[in-house]
């Protein structure tokens, strides 16, 4: 059977936003997944190679996978809010992720400043909160760690050796202080956007596994 792949409009909070959805090879999907995409005035969209690969590997784990272009970005309407706007983007995207498949466990993963609108997002979600949350590339440099000391989920932070907005000394000592469940993983790579590793990257979300429910 051909994988489903859907290309669509989610109704936000400043206009229309552009999604697509995909669903794993083979059997049904047995979890669901939002993943948001890096800074939009950086060049951040849904297609960025790194959101690419997180999507990939949790289409490979069982997941079906939507992922979204934030206000102003491509064909989405409206224009970039500091965060404030894309925490309701994401938000009105998972929820549509829920109608769609409701009897399924939940994903709330990012990249980068997509990590940041998702941590937000699980700490005060719509309805029931995430069942995991995925950081790639989380940025330690915003200071902005509220969320991830709200969300009482499991956080899996997945970074780079070399992340340059993300210090390894200063997510390590993040994750010291946060209490589990949580974890860490290590990719040896260049940069923020796991230069030289993306393989090993997808390898890492692959072996996360689906979230048991």
């Amino acid at each position: 059977m051909p994988r489903r792949i859907e290309s669509f409009f989610v109704e936000g909070p400043a206009g229309r936003l552009e999604a697509v959805l995909e669903e794993p090879e083979g059997a049904g999907p047995e979890e669901a997944a939002l993943v948001c995409h890096p800074h939009p005035l950086h060049g951040g969209t849904l297609h960025n190679k790194v959101v690419h690969r997180l999507s990939r590997g949790l289409r490979k784990s069982g997941c079906v996978v939507l992922r979204f272009n934030f206000r102003g970005v491509n064909l989405s309407a409206g224009k970039h809010d500091d965060g404030r706007g894309e925490v309701e983007d994401a938000r009105v995207c998972l929820l549509e992720l829920r109608r769609r498949y409701p009897a399924l466990p939940q994903t709330l993963a990012g990249f980068s400043f997509g990590s940041r609108v998702a941590a937000e997002l699980a700490a005060h979600p719509d309805g029931a909160a995430p069942g995991r949350l995925i950081l790639a590339g989380f940025p330690t440099v915003y200071g902005q760690f509220q969320a991830l000391e709200q969300y009482r989920g499991p956080r899996i932070f997945i970074h780079s050796t070399h992340d340059e907005f993300g210090p390894r000394n200063e997510i390590q000592a993040l994750c010291n202080r946060l209490w589990e469940p949580k974890k860490l993983i290590w990719i040896d790579a260049s940069d923020h956007f796991f230069g030289g590793a993306l393989d090993n990257f997808e390898s890492a979300v692959i072996g996360l596994g689906r979230l048991d429910r």
